[in-house]
């Protein structure tokens, strides 16, 4: 989700479920950009990290925005969750209409509904690392608890799917760091970026949701919905009305490219 004060139920939920400590969410805008990978621990840090797994080639370590079906793409991709809740219904909106989506998944969550992380993974979507804590500080923090925050992640998502692993890697509040990005990237998650923010993590109401997707999606494919967090009724009524009209629009659905 985009950064915003007062959004500190993942880091309880983190802290809850694994004993990880609970973050501080801070109030900022989404301001990461694609840039060239660089920069190296701080002196005097010594930082162990995982050789990447067999099966995970690496990726580019540049932030994707693009559409694997071109320019008249469009990625649905839902954060949060997944929720016992809101990802069902969620689920059920894009199987009425035919759609694939990316969901990015909190590592806690999906290791406490681990079928959900089946069933979407069995529904054709694609999984993406949305870090532990949620944690929209991140770029402020040591490299060694981006990786944890990174790779602790990847392992809960993976083992819950099943096997399945997330493909991509979106930074909370898209607080992204040169070092975050490549560590994603070398562990088969290419890092991903949004184009619209559809702001349904604020409740604005359906009709505003709707709107702020049409409004925005010249500024790019990909849109960023949400499936946890609090009520996302509103989320799931706008998926209603802003699929349809896609299609009406000529767009096909694809997933971020790779």
């Amino acid at each position: 989700m985009a950064r915003h004060g007062g959004r500190g139920w993942y880091g309880q939920v983190a802290a809850a479920a694994l004993g990880v400590t609970a973050v501080t969410v801070a109030a900022s805008l989404w301001t990461a950009q694609a840039g060239p990978v660089t920069g190296s621990a701080k002196a005097g840090t010594s930082v162990h990290h995982p050789a990447p797994k067999a099966a995970a080639a690496a990726v580019s370590a540049q932030i994707a925005h693009a559409s694997d079906r071109g320019t008249r793409g469009v990625n649905i991709t839902i954060d949060d969750g997944p929720d016992p809740v809101w990802t069902p219904k969620v689920l059920q909106v894009l199987k009425e209409y035919g759609v694939k989506a990316t969901f990015c998944m909190i590592g806690p969550q999906a290791k406490a509904h681990p079928d959900l992380v089946r069933a979407v993974v069995a529904a054709g979507h694609r999984l993406c690392d949305h870090t532990v804590s949620h944690d929209v500080t991140m770029d402020t923090k040591s490299e060694a608890y981006q990786s944890r925050e990174i790779l602790d992640a990847d392992s809960m998502i993976t083992e819950a799917s099943g096997g399945v692993r997330p493909l991509y890697y979106r930074a909370p509040g898209g607080a992204f760091t040169p070092y975050s990005r490549k560590v994603a990237a070398s562990h088969g998650m290419r890092p991903l970026g949004w184009n619209v923010d559809s702001k349904d993590f604020e409740r604005p109401g359906t009709a505003a949701i709707v709107a702020t997707v049409k409004e925005e999606l010249p500024n790019g494919p990909t849109v960023l919905f949400h499936d946890a967090g609090g009520d996302r009724s509103e989320t799931v009524d706008a998926l209603r009305e802003v699929l349809p009209w896609l299609k009406e629009q000529g767009y096909s659905f694809g997933f971020p490219v790779r």
